[in-house]
């Protein structure tokens, strides 16, 4: 039985001489347009007067769990027990918290996911702190949960270093993060990610002066330990066991060592974490080195009224979300990159009212980063240029959004077409600028792959380095082979090759940015299309091929953050999403015609939601493989949106 709107086409066809194969694309390409014009108008109407998007960026509890232990630090409890003045606000997290709980008493990091051992033993220690039984029935829950996981030993190393602050886990069996890092020759703080720096920076300082902070009289997490498990910092290998030794030698130093050097180190630490927060909203723009940047300062005495203080607590303030039965923290927030997308996909269809693209320009070209920022250290003669993730954040643009950024320009012409002009110059000089030597693109840095430092103690977040990646890469070649640029320029030939040699077995692209393989195909399939280079004819070919065997029965397409566990594609239900991603993936191959993308436009037209928009319940974004995950809220309307328009396009055009 044929949709509604295939019948619709197929009635006007009457007696001329059409083929059902041309009345059926006709009728895929109608229906497509109408989808787009109700997602167009839901896409506009939420656009910001000053002319950005910005959706909200949701992860799991342990961002609620780190606040209540946040307010712990700087509110001491007394004799009494813990009475600090923002309790309400405690409670509404400690909810928020609550509402996430598994049925078997864990805590997971992304939707769908299982308990997660870190996000448990966080959820626990607040949830108790604020005030939950520990005997009823949510916490019991939750202790069986996390002895059955290894308990409070199987930790990772930050929330142990949380823990250990309040005597809450053994100091001498947590990592040593010393301030002398910012001392050390050679740039060693800058081969670190930049999250990663923005992060230990000011834990250094929480370390070495923070001392260790009381809480609620009888208050411990003894109940947690699992029996007969070790305390010790884990021994990988031999290197791991090399650290392990220089972490003792720290603990040594940090207790008997030269005092003049440590103080020295956290006057250097000091300077570089509030020079970091200059033209920023907040360190790093990051919910954790914000939070680290308030306990810091507060270590180093500052007094809450002090200005330096009461921004860096403003700033972290700003990233709760307290509404009507609605409490939580966003990690970050991401209006550059939404607006660029939004702007991007209402360009690509070619309908969107054109001054709403233009306040749009106006926007992001008024945020064009101008300052040389932590990316410099490696490229000191490259002009400034580029865009940051955030509102503000200057000292890490990101090259993933500047790519963004400038194919949205492509389609949203600013007021001021010279000044527009000179910003896309200096943005895509910039890009090239920061290709890595692996002829690849990372995300802040350049050649940010330095192995070794993945075997430091507190390295098991699985983020102390920013290595090139696929999905960059062929965002980046895309972009500027949009521009006018091919595989003869060197950069563009060196980008091709990457991608070539970090092709999967199967067919597939591993995606550090976006869920998984699904979001790693696309953008890798679509740079090798611009590039249109015939050496990467297979590779597309057979990039589509996987990306069709892994549809799922219903015509969309779906991966669950496992995939990053396992090292291979892991399905989950389809979302809008990575069902866009799919179909964009298939439609740089050149397979309009394909049933998979036929079934995959069905997909999202009958999925649709009245009011124009889709619903999306999985996190398809992430932050750090296997730790942390995000759940992009405009994902699921601007990604169906680019897929839909392209396909009708190519629908079109048959």
């Amino acid at each position: 039985m044929q949709p509604a709107w295939f019948e619709s086409v197929s009635r006007r066809a009457g007696r001329k001489a059409v083929s059902t194969a041309t009345v059926a694309r006709q009728a895929l390409a109608e229906a497509c347009s109408t989808t787009l014009l109700r997602s167009q108008a839901a896409l506009l109407d939420l656009q910001k007067p000053e002319g950005y998007w910005c959706g909200d960026l949701l992860a799991d509890t342990t961002l609620e769990s780190d606040y209540i232990l946040l307010q712990l630090w700087l509110h001491a409890p007394t004799a009494e027990g813990w009475n600090p003045p923002n309790w309400d606000r405690i409670q509404k997290a400690a909810q928020s918290i609550l509402r996430r709980q598994l049925p078997d008493g864990g805590f997971n990091i992304y939707p769908g996911g299982p308990a997660d051992i870190s996000a448990s033993i966080k959820a626990y220690t607040a949830l108790k702190l604020a005030g939950i039984d520990p005997e009823g029935d949510a916490l019991r829950r939750a202790r069986n949960r996390i002895l059955l996981l290894g308990g409070i030993q199987a930790a990772n190393s930050y929330v142990k270093i949380n823990l250990s602050l309040f005597g809450l886990f053994p100091r001498k069996h947590v990592p040593t993060i010393p301030p002398e890092l910012v001392l050390l020759p050679g740039g060693v703080l800058y081969e670190m990610s930049s999250w990663t720096r923005a992060i230990v920076v000011p834990l250094s300082i929480v370390q070495s002066r923070g001392g260790e902070r009381p809480v609620p009289p009888g208050f411990d997490l003894s109940e947690l330990e699992a029996p007969g498990k070790s305390y010790r910092l884990p021994r990988r290998d031999k290197l791991s066991i090399l650290f392990t030794g220089i972490d003792r030698g720290l603990k040594i130093w940090h207790g008997r060592g030269n005092s003049k050097v440590t103080a020295a180190a956290v006057r250097a630490a000091e300077k570089w974490m509030l020079d970091h927060t200059r033209y920023c909203d907040g360190l790093g723009a990051i919910y954790p080195s914000m939070m680290y940047l308030v306990m810091a300062l507060d270590a180093l005495g500052y007094p809450s009224d002090h200005p330096d203080l009461a921004e860096a607590v403003a700033h972290f303030d700003a990233l709760m979300t307290d509404r009507e039965n609605e409490f939580f923290f966003q990690p970050c927030f991401s209006p550059v990159w939404d607006t660029a997308y939004a702007a991007f996909a209402l360009g690509e269809m070619g309908e969107a009212p054109e001054e709403k693209l233009r306040i749009a320009a106006d926007w992001l070209i008024a945020r064009e980063v101008r300052r040389k920022g932590d990316w410099s250290v490696k490229r000191p003669d490259l002009e400034p240029s580029g865009w940051a993730f955030e509102f503000a954040n200057e000292h890490y643009p990101d090259i993933d959004d500047t790519a963004m950024v400038l194919l949205a320009l492509l389609h949203a012409r600013a007021s001021d077409p010279a000044a527009q002009e000179r910003c896309e110059r200096r943005a895509v000089n910039w890009l090239f600028g920061m290709q890595s030597k692996d002829g690849g693109w990372a995300a802040f840095d350049v050649d940010n792959d330095w192995q070794l430092l993945n075997r430091v103690p507190f390295a098991d977040h699985n983020a102390m380095l920013d290595p090139t990646c696929p999905d960059i890469t062929g965002r980046v070649i895309e972009s500027l082979c949009r521009r006018g640029f091919n595989t003869e320029h060197q950069a563009i030939h060196r980008g091709v090759s990457y991608l070539l040699n970090s092709q999967e077995g199967n067919g597939s692209w591993y995606g550090r940015w976006g869920v998984d393989y699904v979001y790693g195909a696309f953008l890798a399939m679509r740079g090798l299309r611009h590039a249109r280079t015939a050496a990467a004819t297979d590779a597309i070919k057979k990039g589509a091929r996987w990306l069709a065997a892994v549809q799922n029965p219903d015509g969309g397409w779906g991966e669950s953050c496992e995939s990053y566990v396992h090292g291979h594609f892991v399905a989950a239900h389809s979302t809008p999403s990575q069902t866009a991603w799919g179909i964009l993936g298939l439609l740089a191959a050149g397979e309009v015609n394909s049933d998979a993308v036929r079934r995959g436009i069905e997909y999202l037209i009958q999925t649709q939601r009245p009011d124009g928009t889709w619903a999306e319940d999985l996190a398809t974004g992430t932050g750090f493989p296997n730790v942390f995950y995000l759940q992009y809220t405009l994902y699921r309307n601007y990604f169906p949106m680019i897929a839909l328009n392209q396909a009708r396009k190519a629908l079109m055009a048959l």
